[in-house]
């Protein structure tokens, strides 16, 4: 015969369960607030929300079209130094060419010029991963790694600033100069305050030594600048090195082909105390930035701000689309709703 066997817990063994503890919060019973939906709230929250979301909307789409911009192409302009720049061997030889254009009107407040790249692409991932964040930071690090294909010359010696990003910087030098009475005033721009208060202050830091030179010896600059890291800019040591607001701008890459990045702001002293006079104007311009081989273009942006920000309407678009979306929805609710309402009343008197 066999016999069935029963197996008992052993005295002392551990009882597991999944059941949960026996308190208020993971019993769920605690006490809650459950929002009686009804007609009138749901609604007046659709329409509410429309209201809400239209008002913005059109406020920051107002606010955008009521700053002034300047846009102007200089890449058919400055054809002559653009074909210069597709020999590579020639990168030692200055190009400069000039580019007029007239305000009819003042432009007062603060005005920013921007430099614009087209069909340049940044956001390719093995071109963003190119840099070495602890580089940026003063510290010898091991750059191999992160910052290929530039990261050492054949010989061994470290490219400071390396990688991509850093090779491919924008270095197109460009002066404004206001035309009076048959002569150029150069109007005064500010190279600093540019960039971003953590980038300047806690991003980048240049190595700790007694002077920027000797704080990048034994480095050499990357293969498409004209000058090393610390000679960025020569009038100013503490804009200088990776500190350096132009370099700053230029690392934070765009998600999109065609961008903009700050480049200098109009200082308000003379004449340009309230902004820019109208008038006549000219752009000069040394073309450093080849942009032929990849099809791209070069623009330069004279620009205003406003409350909102910059020229962007999408931000005013994306609320004008919710609050109509949120609007229509409650009308058609509204209509269902009164629908239904004749229907049970009629039901309700047969």
């Amino acid at each position: 015969m066999k016999s069935k066997m029963s197996f008992t817990p052993q005295e002392g063994e551990a009882h597991s369960s999944r059941c949960p503890d026996n308190t208020a919060f993971k019993q769920q019973k605690l006490p809650a607030w459950k929002p009686q939906l009804n007609t009138a709230t749901v609604l007046s929250s659709f329409f509410l929300t429309g209201a809400f979301c239209l008002s913005v909307g059109v406020s920051l789409i107002l606010s955008a079209n009521s700053m002034r911009e300047i846009q102007i192409d200089y890449s058919d302009k400055c054809s002559d130094c653009s074909k210069l720049r597709e020999n590579s061997s020639n990168w030692n030889k200055e190009c400069h060419c000039s580019v007029n254009f007239t305000l009819k009107e003042d432009i007062l407040g603060d005005i920013f010029i921007y430099y614009g790249l087209q069909n340049f692409y940044q956001n390719h991932r093995r071109y963003m991963m190119s840099r070495s964040d602890a580089q940026l930071l003063g510290r010898n690090a091991n750059i191999e790694n992160y910052c290929a294909p530039f990261a050492t010359y054949g010989n061994g010696t470290p490219m400071a600033p390396c990688g991509a990003i850093a090779n491919s910087m924008f270095n197109d030098t460009i002066d404004l100069f206001y035309n009076i009475n048959s002569s150029g005033i150069q109007v005064p721009l500010l190279k600093t305050g540019n960039s971003w208060w953590t980038d300047k202050n806690v991003k980048f830091r240049n190595p700790k030594s007694y002077n920027l030179s000797s704080a990048f010896a034994g480095t050499a600059r990357p293969p498409y600048w004209q000058k090393p890291v610390y000679l960025l800019d020569g009038e100013d040591d503490r804009n200088s090195g990776y500190i350096n607001d132009d370099f700053i701008v230029w690392m934070r890459v765009s998600a999109f082909a065609t961008f903009r990045n700050l480049y200098r702001r109009v200082r308000r002293i003379r004449q340009f105390t309230d902004g820019l006079p109208a008038g006549n104007y000219t752009f000069h311009i040394s073309y450093n930035y080849p942009v032929t081989k990849f099809k791209g273009r070069k623009h330069v942006i004279l620009s205003t701000v406003v409350w909102s920000g910059g020229s962007n309407p999408f931000l005013g678009i994306a609320y004008v689309v919710t609050g109509t979306a949120a609007t229509l929805t409650g009308f058609v609710l509204t209509a269902i709703h009164l629908k239904l309402r004749k229907k049970k009343t009629y039901f309700q008197k047969q």
